[in-house]
């Protein structure tokens, strides 16, 4: 096992404390949005061999067998097949959808096949993978996932009194879900940029209003009003207003499947994806919105959010269930003087120390503190002793 060197990359909406505090280091004055841990081309993490600082990407080409094991390999080829984050927002990230992996395989193979760099700003597909991903709050952690159920959403707009809004609302009571969904969604990203402007700002001040007031609605309406305070005039603010707000306490999680649409907006947590750069953004940015592409990739069903919680086992594991063979992320909370965890793998793992400091015992010993991380390579059995909490990454099969 190694002790692993992670990139922290400075994304403009990030926190300028919380990532720093969980490391125990001083902040730099910068945001610091993602601490990053696997093998990801864009920032892999590294290790220290002795001979110098090694990216982890080069140790798994080296012998990816040994490293992954023989069924990952078999599965999902030579490389690291999910990426584990250290999540910090202070402001909104950008509103957007993942594709299923048929969609993104389809999608990069077009994109290829015309030639468009892969580097492009207009550029969808960055590689032919899917993007499923699991979020796990550390601190309170607000976010959009889904589609509020038609009526639901209709009463919230209709809720802000302002009247360019109102053919939307006529819009989400007449038509069958899906396609009143599409059609609103449809309408606002296609809108005129001075007028969907112009109805941002007035529902941006009704949503101020009413969020500083005790009605139904009041914690989505003050989010947001804080939205549209780091995104005026953008019809994503409205788009926005279509998702279910939920706010997730620490150890909750949500899952997000392929074309749900979706926004973190404000906390720390635990993120946990397969290996892709896949996104489709649907507003809540200056980068390129495709909405053509978006419309073939967004699921049009309303549905609550499922907020997940651990599901623990006879041996001390929290596991959170998702569907999905790439990832799978569990944690153990240790209490002071509780019996050593066992952590079999026959696959690669990474485990993450987020409170308290731990002792992992395999074919050597390594002590992780608060904030530092560490990879595993497929079939080292490892034990886990001390009092902290400890998030492990490895795969479902």
């Amino acid at each position: 096992m190694d002790r692993l060197v992670n990139t922290v990359r400075p994304y403009a909406w990030g926190s300028l404390t919380a990532i720093p505090e969980l490391l125990g280091t001083p902040p730099t004055g910068e945001p610091q949005a993602e601490m990053w841990m696997g093998a990801h081309p864009g920032a892999p993490s590294r290790l220290d061999r002795g001979e110098g600082s090694v990216a982890l990407s080069d140790v798994i080409a080296a012998d990816p067998e040994r490293e992954l094991g023989a069924g990952a390999v078999r599965a999902f080829g030579p490389r690291l097949p999910f990426l584990l984050k250290v999540l910090a927002a202070a402001s909104p990230l950008s509103l957007q959808v993942h594709p299923d992996l048929a969609q993104a395989k389809e999608g990069f193979a077009d994109e290829e096949a015309r030639g468009v760099p892969v580097d492009a700003p207009h550029r969808n597909y960055k590689d032919a993978n899917h993007k499923p991903e699991l979020i796990c709050a550390l601190t309170p952690f607000d976010g959009l996932c889904g589609f509020r159920d038609p009526d639901e959403a209709a009463a919230l707009l209709a809720g802000l009194e302002v009247d360019s809004l109102k053919p939307y609302v006529d819009i989400l009571h007449a038509h069958p879900e899906s396609h009143a969904l599409r059609e609103v969604l449809t309408a606002v990203l296609t809108a005129d940029r001075e007028a969907i402007a112009e109805t941002v700002h007035q529902a941006a001040a009704a949503a101020e209003r009413l969020g500083a007031l005790d009605g139904p609605h009041a914690p989505a309406y003050a989010a947001y009003a804080t939205i549209a305070r780091h995104y005026p005039g953008d019809p994503g603010v409205i788009a926005a207003m279509l998702l279910n707000f939920v706010t997730l306490q620490p150890g909750e999680a949500l899952y997000l499947g392929a074309g749900v649409p979706h926004a973190y907006l404000d906390g720390l947590g635990v993120e946990i994806m397969a290996n892709s750069d896949n996104v489709l953004r649907c507003g809540l940015t200056p980068k390129h919105v495709d909405v053509p592409e978006l419309l073939r990739i967004v699921r049009f069903e309303s549905d609550a959010p499922a907020v997940l919680r651990p599901e623990e086992d006879p041996s001390g594991e929290e596991l959170y269930t998702t569907p999905i063979d790439e990832f799978r992320l569990s944690r153990y909370v240790l209490a002071e003087g509780a019996a050593p965890r066992r952590l079999p793998s026959s696959g690669p793992q990474i485990l993450l120390c987020v409170a308290g400091e731990v002792s992992l015992r395999g074919d050597d010993e390594l002590r992780l503190a608060r904030g530092e991380s560490a990879f595993v390579g497929a079939g080292e059995e490892v034990t886990v002793t001390g009092a902290g909490t400890v998030f492990r990454a490895t795969l479902t099969a």
